[in-house]
């Protein structure tokens, strides 16, 4: 079976960990998050980075030390001024707003890193279709190939 390269996005790590949810959306992507992770290690080899640390650290104490768990068993990416230079890009473009400059550093750690997906449920910012189709065109032009942007779910057969 071939391993695929995955970045795990913020949103991930929260659904993944913690109390289910009364919102059944919500509960459902918790769910379909934790099925995903059980796959992990058999098809996937999932990434990181120290901006997914530091979110994942904010809030609650024991809340954070569960996600913070998580993460700490991937590997990091390194932010590099390729990194930096692509996030101005993505916000400069207006694949993601200025306001959101760490949505932009997800995807740019993973393009630059040739990543294969950026996981997320980050709906308002990356996965979704008007955001990805622009998300992809500046990735391209600044010559790296983008991340499919995906949610966990749909990982599940790949």
């Amino acid at each position: 079976m071939t391993t695929t390269t995955v970045y795990v996005e913020t949103t991930v790590i929260g659904h993944l960990v913690g109390r289910i949810l009364a919102d059944p959306i919500v509960a459902g992507r918790q769910y379909a998050t934790r099925q995903w992770w059980t796959t992990i290690e058999a098809k996937h080899r999932p990434y990181a980075s120290q901006l997914v640390a530091d979110e994942c650290s904010a809030g609650d104490p024991s809340a954070a030390a569960e996600r913070l768990h998580i993460v700490r068993s991937i590997e990091f990416l390194t932010l590099t001024s390729e990194a930096i230079q692509l996030t101005e890009q993505l916000m400069a473009g207006h694949a993601i707003p200025s306001s959101e400059p760490r949505d932009a550093a997800h995807v740019s750690l993973a393009a630059i890193h040739g990543i294969q997906y950026l996981v997320t449920w980050n709906f308002k910012h990356i996965a979704n279709p008007s955001t990805r189709r622009i998300i992809e065109s500046i990735c391209l032009s600044a010559g790296y190939t983008p991340p499919t942007i995906c949610t966990p779910d749909e990982l599940l057969e790949v």
